[in-house]
């Protein structure tokens, strides 16, 4: 590998690929606080203009974690079809880049190529993108998955509805589920993060969510977010369940921090498909967000773009049914604005459609964070035209739970009505039978969950 570049007189020079792969990083204050970070544009562009001659190659053969020492690595690279790779692997960088923005390189063709791919790759090339870049690629790639019912689809654009709550109020769950369900919310799942995180607590908020759905026959998933290794224990007191879900990371040490190794995984998934109430073959549901390495030491020294593409890397094994980045909740000590926010969801969204899995955006930011409603919903609008599959939704975008702001019920309905899209579609036939939806947009009985109550 070629490690230096000459730029407007001065001559740059990197250790290793570590130090490139940091420095050609867009600004993150998370790259920052790490120490990583190229310390002006001008050492920016130079790590760009060296790692665009960097071979696919170079990168299979410098994992941002040993092999032998990180069960992630391990699971990613075990993954790359061998014949696809040596196909690509003496591209360079920059030829990946212009091979994914040609006009005549579509979806179909890049899904094939994907199977070659290691989550380095993916990272290295999203370093090379401008904004529309990474709209342009995303927006080639559909990846579909199937639970109760099949998400990502072309002309689709989902919603989970998050009820959540400060106490686990039942009443109070059940009035933000009625109302998100009449704006069209919940088609890609019923998802609670729980206060408490007992087996007890997930067991009845799952039975709570199982009722509402037979109650008014819906077509959609239901889960409780709390730790993995709780949802199995519910579900094996008999809790109907169709999703388990984890926040993952990007290296072994980090998933040790959240408490599972893929083995725990791998475990839900079997019981899911053995006990679970959904259909499958897609059963679990992860979240991401950059930055989660670096707040748990975990990041090996590697900037967080490339570590968040290494949990899609990891996502894929398991063949989830939902994935999201969760993009602006850590803070500003990762990401310090809206425009790092706004970047790191363009990146995040393409990287994990790249690695393929289904992707979804909690567009969202904290109250400390130099970013407002505003910001988020153009976020929202760049993934849309990127064909991400879902976000979030609670009421008035504001989850008073977590003390986060992010996507409300408005947002997803007025999305679906500027892009043509619908819900997933027996969900949008359910909405029209109730009453909520025609001719494309929501009718005057949006936002009365009394409707249901009736």
């Amino acid at each position: 590998m070629i490690l230096k570049t000459r730029l407007f007189g001065k001559t740059y020079e990197f250790r290793d690929l570590r130090e490139v792969m940091a420095k050609a990083n867009e600004e993150k204050s998370g790259d920052r606080l790490a120490g990583i970070a190229a310390q002006d544009a001008q050492e920016r562009v130079a790590a760009k203009a060296v790692l665009a001659q960097i071979t696919l190659k170079d990168l299979y053969e410098n994992p941002a974690v040993p092999y032998e020492s990180d069960e992630v690595t391990r699971i990613i690279q075990d993954g790359v079809s061998q014949t696809v790779y040596r196909r690509i692997r003496s591209w360079t960088v920059s030829e990946f880049r212009e091979w994914l923005l040609r006009e005549t390189t579509d979806g179909a063709e890049i899904r094939r190529v994907s199977r070659g791919l290691t989550a380095e790759m993916a990272a290295a090339v999203a370093k090379l993108m401008g904004n529309l870049d990474l709209v342009y690629a995303a927006a080639k790639l559909r990846v579909t998955a199937h639970c109760n019912t099949t998400i990502g689809l072309p002309g689709t654009l989902s919603c989970r509805l998050q009820p959540n709550h400060t106490t686990d109020d039942p009443d109070g769950v059940l009035a933000s589920l009625l109302e998100g369900l009449t704006y069209g919310a919940g088609d890609a799942v019923l998802g609670l993060n729980p206060v408490d995180d007992s087996v007890e607590s997930v067991r009845r908020i799952l039975g709570r969510f199982d009722e509402v759905r037979r109650k008014w026959d819906i077509p959609t998933q239901t889960c409780v977010l709390a730790h993995v290794t709780t949802q199995i224990e519910a579900v094996r007191q008999g809790a109907p369940a169709d999703l388990i879900f984890q926040s993952i990371a990007g290296s072994e040490k980090g998933n040790d921090a959240f408490g599972f190794r893929a083995e725990t995984l791998e475990e839900a998934r079997q019981l899911l498909l053995r006990e679970g109430t959904c259909e499958g073959p897609n059963v679990l549901y992860f979240e991401t967000g950059q930055g989660a390495e670096l707040s748990s030491e975990a990041h090996n020294g590697w900037d967080q773009v490339t570590m968040e593409a290494r949990c899609y890397g990891f996502a894929k094994k398991f063949q989830p049914f939902l994935v999201n980045t969760v993009v602006g909740f850590i803070g500003p000590e990762y990401l310090y604005d809206a425009r790092q926010v706004v970047r790191a969801g363009l990146e995040d969204h393409f990287m994990g459609k790249l690695l393929g899995v289904p992707m979804g955006c909690d567009a969202c930011y904290t109250n400390h964070m130099k970013a407002d409603q505003n910001d988020i919903e153009n976020l929202a609008l760049l993934l849309t035209a990127a064909g991400c599959n879902y976000f979030m939704g609670l009421p008035h975008g504001d989850d008073i739970m977590l003390n986060y702001q992010a996507t409300g019920f408005h947002e997803t309905a007025a999305l679906r009505e500027i892009f043509h899209l619908t819900a997933i579609p027996p969900f949008q036939r359910w909405l029209e039978r109730m009453g909520f939806w025609e001719d494309g947009r929501l009718t005057a009985r949006a936002g009365d969950g009394s409707i249901l109550l009736a």
